[in-house]
């Protein structure tokens, strides 16, 4: 019976130096299904990290929208790709404030300070909470695996 041998690299990362097990074992290995995981050459070995995470938006009406977002993408942009009404209407330019939205304290306490440029921005969002932050500046990133986004009741659009 062949093993992989299993070494975390750096954390939140797991590097599989040698592939020799069945794919079901490697799957179990790293913990995820097939769809969540891409294989990247890193290290002289093989890193396992995450293709998409699920997180979800809330609606001004309370509506639950689950998602996968692919990481590396803004939440303005994954919303548009999933036809979640989230304006952006300066196209993520961070001119406006229409991708304003509340994310959960635990996801907002993982993410990074917002720009000063960020702030002004938000400044004039319409609804503002002390866990707002701009869709267009919020890359998906692992980290924010089961983020919860809620979408707030208007916006104030300068732009038209």
């Amino acid at each position: 019976r062949r093993k992989a041998c299993i070494s975390p690299p750096m954390p939140g990362l797991l590097s599989l130096t040698r592939l020799t097990s069945s794919s079901r074992a490697l799957q179990r290995a790293v913990g995820a299904a097939p769809a969540l995981r891409q294989r990247t050459r890193a290290l002289g070995g093989y890193t396992w990290e995450p293709s998409k995470v699920p997180i979800v938006y809330v609606d001004a009406d309370g509506t639950e929208i689950p998602v996968d977002a692919p990481v590396g993408r803004t939440l303005l942009e994954v919303a548009h790709e999933n036809d979640i009404e989230l304006e952006g209407a300066c196209d993520g330019s961070l001119a406006c404030s229409t991708c304003h939205l509340i994310i959960d304290q635990e996801s907002f306490d993982k993410l990074k300070p917002p720009t000063e440029d960020e702030l002004d921005m938000l400044d004039l969002a319409f609804g503002l909470e002390d866990t707002s932050r701009l869709g267009c500046q919020i890359k998906v990133s692992p980290e924010l695996k089961g983020m919860r986004a809620k979408l707030p009741e208007g916006s104030n659009n300068m732009m038209s």
